[in-house]
């Protein structure tokens, strides 16, 4: 009981937060201001963060909500394919609906520069476990390639979701990224597939 409480403390504080960045500004956000959307007390909010900038590393947290979501949503009659594609628009959408560009940017850069935990590659995450259950069972159903392992193939969309994010940052979100990605993908992906 108590951990599920913290952890729904914990994940409280996150979206709240990122909702406030979204909205207002990463600069513009208090931490004060955190802690009151998020009906919570400057203990709580300090037991999990040592400050604001902590929350950037904490986008992977909302992405993974948002996986266990798509897990209970996606249609099971979907081939593997098809659900590597959903997953992907589906986060996208939500990034453009209500990820700002500059957060992102934020995110990806203090991924290669940090020396501790690299939130992105963590592989323990709701994400990685996900896309390993999809392949696996791709190839099981022989939909996708088993000539590839499991894992370099959840590495290799893992990076063409990464690249197509890094590439939307520097280009100034000047495209959707959902609308790109949707075009984009399955090319990246193609020989994913059995022909």
């Amino acid at each position: 009981m108590r951990k599920n409480q913290a952890k729904n403390t914990k994940g409280t504080i996150i979206s709240v937060a990122w909702k406030l960045f979204y909205e207002q500004g990463y600069e513009n956000t208090t931490v004060d201001e955190i802690i009151r959307a998020a009906n919570t007390s400057k203990g709580s909010f300090y037991h999990y963060f040592s400050g604001k900038d902590a929350l950037l590393n904490t986008l992977a947290y909302l992405f993974d909500e948002k996986y266990e979501e798509l897990m209970e949503e996606m249609d099971p009659s979907m081939g593997s394919y098809e659900k590597l594609l959903y997953l992907n628009n589906e986060l996208f959408t939500m990034i453009d609906n209500s990820i700002s560009l500059d957060l992102l940017a934020r995110l990806l850069s203090s991924q290669l520069v940090t020396r501790g935990e690299k939130s992105l590659l963590d592989r323990d995450r709701v994400y990685y476990r996900l896309l390993r259950r999809i392949i696996q069972q791709g190839q099981e159903q022989k939909e996708l390639r088993s000539d590839i392992s499991v894992s370099e193939m959840v590495k290799l969309y893992a990076i063409c979701e990464r690249a197509i994010l890094y590439d939307w940052c520097i280009s100034g979100g000047e495209y959707s990224l959902r609308s790109y990605s949707q075009r984009m993908l399955p090319l990246l992906l193609a020989d994913f597939r059995v022909t």
